[in-house]
């Protein structure tokens, strides 16, 4: 890589990632056919449902209730207090992973950031996490409800954020998502019955350090943010009394292809780097027709997301944790050589992307 930039001057390293998948997992068909029973009318051809689940590309997902749970939850309260449980049980469970594998201890942290879209909490699920995981009573907190699928490289971008003016700091992201809550009964729209199909539940943390501490792990070199101008329609809820109603727009991957090419090359382009420089692609599974999207817009090799690829076969789209996840594949089956960069592209509601630079 080039030398040093001034956006370079202050590193950040993410000395951990570790994820914890909800303990229910399903293969796509048992999925499937809990949602025709519980998302379709009486006696309805369900030929539409099984195709759109086909298509989506997951074998197996991971739910934090048993399938047969979904259908005795009396609307949004009883599901957002399943939300708050799994989240602060689930969240525990990896930050102490992260933290360990990092070699630090919860009393090291300065800053928890803690990132949903699936569910509501006040005190807020990083508060409750403080006495559980037995953290300083004056760590900062951050929590951060909205971004939805592109928090997990948002969030590492603002833990960067931070750190490059705390280089003695030690800094965690937590995402936890159950997107398995917010999926409709008797909803039969093609937008539910999308998100049945490609979402699951989940969480995982970051670990991450400024340059003042020696840690192993990827620099972030620099990161962006991108909203592109009039698509706020395009990916979302729409928050009823039966909970949050998804938005989601087919014309995603068209966004995708207007707008992503010239981004990532630009930014790129101002590390002295371009597309086929990039040796890791850690981006988000949003589903095959993005993926498809960003691998043709930007002309990548034909195993580049191969990660992505993976984790949406293996436990399907995680919301903000998800990129998380691809991250960590990427440091623990893929192991970068040391020097290489890698780009962390996620995109979500706004519609936004967020992009990384990573080096390993």
């Amino acid at each position: 890589m080039h030398e040093a930039s001034e956006a370079e001057s202050g590193m950040t390293r993410i000395a951990a990632v570790h994820g914890a998948l909800a303990p229910y997992r399903h293969t796509q068909s048992e999925i499937t056919d809990m949602v025709a029973r519980t998302c379709l009318p009486a006696g309805a051809d369900r030929r539409v449902l099984d195709r759109l689940h086909r298509n989506a590309r997951v074998r197996t997902r991971h739910m934090v209730l048993p399938l047969d749970g979904y259908g005795e939850l009396n609307g949004f309260g009883d599901a957002n207090d399943v939300f708050i449980g799994a989240a602060v049980d689930l969240g525990a469970e990896a930050v102490r992973g992260a933290l360990r594998t990092a070699g630090l201890t919860p009393t090291d942290v300065d800053l928890l950031m803690f990132t949903s879209v699936t569910g509501v909490a006040t005190p807020s699920v990083d508060a409750r996490l403080i006495g559980r995981l037995g953290m300083r009573p004056d760590v900062k907190r951050l929590p951060i409800f909205g971004l939805g699928c592109v928090a997990g490289a948002a969030g590492v971008a603002r833990l960067h954020d931070y750190l490059v003016g705390r280089p003695d700091q030690v800094a965690v992201l937590l995402s936890a998502e159950f997107c398995s809550l917010t999926f409709q009964r008797d909803d039969a729209t093609p937008a539910n019955l999308v998100a049945t199909g490609l979402f699951g539940d989940g969480a995982a943390a970051v670990v991450a350090v400024g340059d003042g501490r020696a840690a192993t792990g990827p620099e972030v070199i620099d990161t962006r943010s991108r909203m592109y101008p009039g698509t706020e329609h395009v990916m979302g809820w729409d928050i009823r009394g039966s909970g949050f109603r998804v938005v989601l727009d087919p014309a995603v991957p068209d966004v995708v292809r207007e707008y992503l090419a010239d981004d990532v090359h630009d930014f790129l382009a101002e590390h002295g780097l371009k597309p086929k420089d990039v040796a890791h692609w850690v981006c988000h599974p949003g589903g095959p027709k993005v993926l498809e999207a960003v691998s043709s817009t930007l002309s990548l090799p034909d195993h580049a997301l191969d990660v992505t690829w993976r984790s949406l076969a293996a436990v399907g789209n995680l919301s903000s944790a998800s990129v998380l996840h691809v991250l960590r594949d990427t440091m623990e089956q893929e192991r970068p050589e040391p020097g290489t960069p890698g780009l962390m592209l996620a995109m979500g509601p706004g519609f936004c992307c967020e992009l990384v630079l990573l080096r390993w």
